[in-house]
């Protein structure tokens, strides 16, 4: 038995960067970027440091129409998907790879410009139109106006 699943929380590090790929059944939209997550310790001496972990991500066809209409560097996302490791040779004869997060799924976390009122907590996946969260759903049209006891 085997798992390949990333998920990540970060902040987009670039507009996504799309384009359009060749395949046996025609053009495929692709679109790429980097999101960042950062990490807070303590080191030996008790300072506290930062790392930022940049992860390449790449997403197909609808998910590619999401990313690029509604992420724009500094969106904070959520990112769900499998690694996948790309290889090739490059114009100067030099084998490269690079891995990436082959993304199934992004949600938009928190309020972006551009987006629709309700659309915090849409995500997407790639075989999918934009689903919103049951929160969000039970709020479209009308007001929720019973007290469930919760205190948020």
């Amino acid at each position: 038995m085997s798992l390949n699943k990333a998920m990540i929380i970060g902040n987009a590090g670039k507009d996504p960067e799309v384009r359009y790929i060749d395949s046996r059944s025609g053009k495929v939209k692709a679109a790429t970027f980097t999101v960042a997550t950062d990490e807070r310790f303590r080191d030996s001496s008790g300072a506290w440091k930062e790392h930022t972990e940049w992860h390449s991500v790449i997403v197909w066809n609808r998910l590619a129409d999401f990313v690029e209409k509604y992420v724009k560097k500094g969106t904070l996302l959520y990112v769900e998907g499998r690694l996948r490791t790309y290889s090739w040779t490059g114009s100067d004869g030099i084998q490269k790879t690079v891995t990436r997060i082959a993304a199934e799924s992004i949600q938009v976390l928190g309020r972006q410009e551009g987006m629709p009122p309700s659309s915090a907590g849409y995500g997407h996946t790639d075989g999918d139109a934009c689903r919103k969260t049951e929160e969000t759903e039970a709020k479209d049209g009308h007001e929720q106006e019973e007290d469930d006891g919760l205190p948020f």
